[in-house]
């Protein structure tokens, strides 16, 4: 569109549903330390309305036309989606373009800020969540990949409504966003309904200074007498999202951390060492990392430890094996091609191939992709990266292990 917002749209007539969603190229690390946590802050305001919108009009609005609707924030991205019967599809586009610009009332504001305050105290009490926010703000360090997406009750606390609009002003313009569509539906009406709501949003100097970190490889370790397990999280160097690399990493994690049938399955898992213990890789805009999580008796943590690192020794040296790797192929186009069979599960992959690459990818083009990695391209990789070299943080019960 004139103004900078891209529609981008993949059309499937057999296709029972449709999907959209309006993608925003907003999240943590978009955030100065004073108003960390306030894209996350934002995507529940948009939930309270406009000027002509309650708050329970919105819901009613969703609810009559039988819409499966829902937000999220990353450190990257802030994304509202739909997925509804073909006939709802237009009256919900145009709902979300009206919600796009929402009232950010002082009073919805002020009764907001104790569900963000309870939503990061329940998270908190979530060690499996806890360990990894804590373990990527330590990798980062000063990056601001590192900030936090939910905040902290000081910053939260802290941030005043017109902090809030000031960021949204900025960073919710149509040339940062980008509004994405799948499933059954007609194009030519979609963009006229997506016209008529947003062609007269003015675009902003937006901006998002990319670079690439290696991490701070530091390890940390924080004691909570409530804990009966140990939850440790490791995050190593990765590639990013615009890297052609990212289908051997994503390879990589599932053959060394698939929940099923993976290293860290025979030799951690079903060995008894660990309850739980897995690696996935995140491709980031002009970054990346792989993270591990790892959950075991305190007293076993040691030899868990130990575990792992002789895993990652043994996948530098030896490398991986052409069965592994298709194994790890079969696990990931299996993943992908069930997903992205209905609309709603394509529309994420859509949407975020544009937003990061500012490129149509077919699904074909995606598989062809990953099955094209060879043994050689994952070894070397590995060798690039180092595995066994990380950033680690633990909670637990007692003194560090």
């Amino acid at each position: 569109m004139a103004n900078g917002l891209v529609l981008i749209g993949e059309i499937n007539p057999a296709a029972k549903s449709a999907a959209v969603g309006f993608f925003t190229r907003t999240g943590s690390r978009d955030e100065t330390p004073e108003i960390n946590g306030v894209s996350h802050f934002l995507e529940h305001m948009l939930f309270k309305g406009t000027d002509t919108l309650s708050a329970q009009q919105v819901n009613e609005e969703f609810d009559r036309r039988g819409a499966q609707f829902n937000a999220f924030t990353s450190e990257e991205n802030t994304v509202y989606y739909a997925a509804v019967l073909p006939e709802y599809l237009l009256e919900i586009t145009s709902l979300w373009g009206e919600l796009m610009r929402p009232a950010l009332r002082d009073d919805d504001f002020d009764m907001e800020k104790n569900v963000i305050k309870e939503e990061i105290a329940m998270y908190a009490d979530t060690p499996t969540f806890d360990v990894v926010d804590r373990c990527r703000t330590l990798h980062y360090g000063a990056h601001p990949c590192g900030n936090s997406v939910l905040g902290s009750i000081e910053s939260i606390d802290a941030l005043t409504a017109v902090q809030m609009r000031e960021y949204f002003a900025r960073r919710y313009a149509p040339n940062n966003m980008v509004v994405a569509c799948t499933g059954n539906f007609d194009w030519d009406r979609f963009c006229t309904i997506v016209d008529e709501r947003c062609g007269g949003w003015k675009p902003q100097q937006v901006d998002r200074p990319l670079s690439h970190f290696e991490g701070t490889k530091q390890a940390e370790r924080l004691a909570k007498p409530n804990l009966n397990r140990e939850h440790i999280c490791l995050i190593h160097t990765g590639v990013s999202a615009q890297d052609s690399r990212r289908f051997a990493a994503s390879l990589l994690a599932m053959v060394v951390g698939d929940d099923l049938g993976s290293r860290f399955y025979w030799e951690l898992v079903d060995k008894a060492l660990a309850e739980a213990a897995s690696m996935q890789f995140n491709a980031m805009d002009g970054t990346g990392m792989f993270y591990s999580y790892l959950r075991c008796s305190s007293d076993g943590a040691a030899r868990v430890m130990e575990t792992v690192q002789r895993i990652f020794r043994e996948v530098q040296t030896d490398g991986i094996t052409e069965e592994e790797l298709t194994k790890a192929k079969n696990k990931v186009l299996s993943a992908l091609v069930i997903k992205n069979e209905l609309p709603m599960g394509r529309l994420v992959d859509l949407g975020f191939n544009w937003m990061y690459l500012g490129q149509y990818r077919s699904i074909e083009d995606d598989v062809e992709s990953a099955k094209a990695v060879t043994v050689d391209e994952v070894n070397t990789l590995v060798r690039q990266l180092d595995p066994g070299s990380f950033t680690q943080y633990s909670l637990g019960r007692g003194a560090a292990v």
